[in-house]
């Protein structure tokens, strides 16, 4: 009894023996925004979208179908519906949080965006609405 108890002792003052930890810096911190900001520009048609989303980078990486999932019309259809459907929530802050719809998407269907814009887009929506419990469209959305 005495043996088990003196090696309790023991790996409770080992574990307890931690490192003090760095204090957070402004660097960790834009660091931190960094990695949690997608930038998705053609600078050949001249836009740009900026999403700073806490853990979309990650969830894009880790969770979301990878690139070549789905067809690039699968995509475009898509979003035109889910960007309708946010726009429309964005009109209506006394209806839907504007904290959620802050601003307005100007995604034009006859502009040829590419895949990957419409894949981060796409998958943006998706994690936007498993995060914040919310559904756009008919389309449930999953994984």
């Amino acid at each position: 009894m005495k043996r088990a108890a003196f090696i309790l002792v023991i790996i409770l003052g080992i574990v307890s023996c931690n490192t003090p930890k760095k204090a957070r810096t402004s660097n960790d911190i834009t660091n931190k925004t960094e990695q949690d900001t997608v930038r998705i520009a053609n600078d050949k048609l001249e836009y740009e979208i900026i999403i700073i989303e806490p853990g979309f980078n990650v969830w894009l990486e880790v969770t979301a179908k990878p690139k070549g999932y789905y067809s690039q019309q699968f995509l475009e259809s898509r979003n035109r519906l889910f960007v309708t459907a946010w726009n429309s929530r964005v009109l209506e802050p006394s209806r839907y949080d504007p904290n959620l719809y802050e601003m307005q998407i100007d995604y034009r269907p006859n502009i040829d965006y590419g895949y990957d814009v419409n894949y981060k887009l796409y998958n943006y929506f998706i994690f936007f609405q498993l995060q914040y419990k919310q559904q756009l469209t008919s389309f449930v959305p999953r994984i």
